[in-house]
């Protein structure tokens, strides 16, 4: 039986973060305690109304849709996206060739390392950062080389820090602005012009993670890497319907950029599922051909709870600004906290208090000393959080 253990690739990821989050926060409930999850990006929001009609009438009265669907996406939704690429920044895309429909961003990065990574091979990954940006480079068998995003630098990586050595080997770097977990943006476009000229000097593929380009506020607006002289030579962008329209459970996004890189993500998929079921491409598709009113009444409404949350944080002697983007917090622990580690601080706040934040640390080692709020609860309940950690802290 000693044979029938799980790969090294399996045993060398460490436990999924959220699972342990959740069987702490299962033992709150048993309790009784009133939890406030604040933990994954998971917004409480409801999918529009015009989405969710146009699944319902597509599944009850086009069964076609119940069968197989393309592996890289009905016609229907690849041409909606490249519409709304081009609405939105200006983007031209080929429909046929330049898209490829994801069944959630996560999945399609992950089987991206996989199409293009060989053991062995170096993967420039920034930390912190998504998890499935290193856990889908070592699930791949790659290897992963960290790019600090400190404070100091507004979490923006330093690519002068990148050894020469480390660059000539590595053959992807994934960028993810605005961020998760720090919120970061870019301010100032010439250092995506710098990661792009980075990228191509090396010969890396620049896979540009832009879940979060909708979710933006205090007037930003968030580019896409294709609008930058170059970038469709080098990089591939991904999009998700998950928090742009509130799809979480539905499992759909995209994956866009030049065919000839696009390409090995598409085969992989082919070998490997069937792609996102019809009815959920068609309701995407609606999502993006319809109103985008409701896109920007749910950015000011992260807006608002940003704020409140930072003026209430402030207010109880916890430093910290406002953000411009996603739907996070990033706050760094207070100092009597830091030696204990932001694990520690986010299971005895739940087992405490029945608030449920995530440590730092889950993010990458570069996240410790840190946790992330996640602003995904009703407005009137931020109060009552705010009351917790002023109580916890003391």
């Amino acid at each position: 039986m000693d044979k029938l253990i799980a790969s090294k690739k399996i045993r060398s990821l460490p436990p999924y973060l959220f699972a342990r989050i959740n069987a702490i926060k299962s033992e709150a409930y048993a309790k009784k305690l009133d939890v406030i999850d604040l933990s994954m990006g998971n917004p409480d929001m409801p999918t529009p109304c015009h989405v969710i009609d146009r699944l319902c009438d597509t599944v009850k009265n086009h069964h076609r849709t119940h069968r197989y669907p393309q592996a890289k996406g009905m016609p229907r939704f690849r041409k909606a996206v490249s519409t709304w690429m081009q609405n939105r920044f200006n983007v031209t895309l080929d429909p046929e060739t330049e898209v490829v429909a994801l069944i959630g961003s996560k999945e399609g990065v992950a089987h991206l390392c996989m199409a293009y990574l060989d053991p062995g091979d170096i993967a420039l990954v920034c930390d912190p950062c998504y998890p499935v940006h290193f856990n889908g480079v070592v699930l791949a068998g790659g290897e992963v080389y960290s790019v600090p995003l400190l404070e100091e630098n507004k979490f923006i990586p330093d690519l002068s820090k990148i050894p020469e050595e480390v660059a000539r080997k590595a053959k992807l770097f994934f960028l993810n602005f605005p961020s998760n977990p720090t919120a970061a943006v870019i301010e100032d476009n010439s250092f995506l012009e710098k990661a792009i000229e980075f990228c191509k000097k090396y010969d890396i593929l620049l896979i540009y993670d832009n879940a979060y380009s909708e979710v933006t506020f205090e007037g930003y607006t968030a580019p896409s890497i294709f609008q930058f002289p170059g970038a469709k030579d080098i990089a591939l962008e991904f999009h998700s319907f998950s928090k742009t329209f509130n799809m979480a459970g539905w499992r759909v996004g995209w994956a866009c950029g030049a065919a000839k890189l696009l390409a090995p993500l598409e085969k992989f998929k082919s070998f490997l599922d069937y792609g996102v079921p019809t009815f959920i491409q068609l309701a995407a598709a609606a999502a993006l051909e319809g109103p985008q009113d409701c896109v920007k009444e749910q950015a000011k409404i992260y807006q608002r709870r940003m704020e409140k949350m930072v003026q209430g944080l402030n207010k109880i002697g916890w430093q910290c600004e406002k953000t411009k983007g996603t739907m996070y917090l990033w706050l760094r622990l207070p100092e009597k906290f830091q030696k204990t580690g932001s694990l520690d601080f986010a299971e005895r706040l739940l087992k405490e208090t029945g608030l449920v934040v995530t440590p730092g640390v889950g993010f990458g080692k570069a996240g410790e000393g840190y946790i992330r709020v996640a602003l995904v609860t009703h407005d009137n309940r931020f109060h009552d959080a705010l009351l917790r950690l002023k109580e916890f802290i003391k």
